[in-house]
């Protein structure tokens, strides 16, 4: 079955190497991002890429997507909320008083967006054969990495609102599928704050297998782990992590 797919936060990282699978085994895939520059880039690569400037804070911009992808490309079927904002501090050197809007960001990008846009496009899929939507939460759902206190509680209700999603959802054509990835080598939160996690190439390949696989909850590497972990487990891997990052930000 060939596929219309769009990716949110498509021109990079995780998002680009699940748009460049998609292509080679042959479906369409439209990506969005806020850097035309990024895009374009993207578009260099992959011709076939179809891109869409979009800031995915903004509702006004996710409801222009949304038209905007349904009415030039009403064959999409499949959506990936991808797009997310990782920022590191420390909530008594944060001032939230004046600073609030630079960390209330990364709460519209990863929960205000993908939330948005699934129920924009679950009446929309489903009216169809098939429909997809993949939402891409973290192992820090799992196991809040301290020093990204807002980015780990926005995947954790990532996490929670794919479940209820699936439920309500299971009586339609509609898929509801998570992606939990561990850290990996990408550009998120800042260059080279990732450089030891796992190759994109490589946790992108693993993804792509087992959505081949028909699995709906997936997970790679440490991430696989810690959606499975007991609390024990949980409460000494959290302690473990902030010990080991929390100069980062101190």
């Amino acid at each position: 079955m060939i596929f219309k797919i769009l990716i949110t936060g498509g021109a990079a990282g995780i998002g680009f190497a699940f748009a460049e699978r998609f292509i080679k085994v042959g479906n369409k895939v439209i990506v969005c991002g806020r850097r035309e520059a990024k895009l374009q880039e993207a578009k260099e690569k992959y011709p076939e890429l179809i891109t869409r400037v979009c800031d995915v804070t903004k509702e006004s911009d996710r409801i222009a997507l949304f038209d905007w992808v349904t009415s030039e490309h009403p064959d999409v079927n499949v959506l990936i909320n991808n797009a997310g904002i990782q920022q590191r501090y420390h909530v008594l050197k944060a001032n939230a008083k004046e600073d609030w809007s630079y960390y209330s960001q990364e709460i519209a990008s990863n929960i205000e967006a993908p939330f948005h846009f699934a129920m924009l496009f679950a009446p929309y899929f489903a009216n169809k054969d098939y429909g997809a939507i993949i939402n891409v939460s973290s192992g820090l759902a799992f196991t809040p990495m301290a020093i990204t206190p807002i980015y780990s509680a926005t995947k954790a209700a990532v996490y929670s609102f794919t479940m209820s999603l699936r439920h309500q959802l299971e009586d339609t054509a509609i898929e509801v599928i998570e992606v939990a990835p561990p850290a990996v080598n990408t550009d998120i939160g800042g260059v080279g704050l990732h450089a030891f996690g796992a190759p994109v190439d490589e946790f992108a390949d693993s993804i792509f297998k087992d959505l081949e696989a028909g699995k709906t909850e997936i997970g790679y590497g440490r991430a696989e782990k810690a959606m499975r972990m007991s609390r024990e487990e949980i409460d000494e891997t959290v302690k473990a992590m902030y010990a080991n990052m929390k100069n980062t930000i101190l």
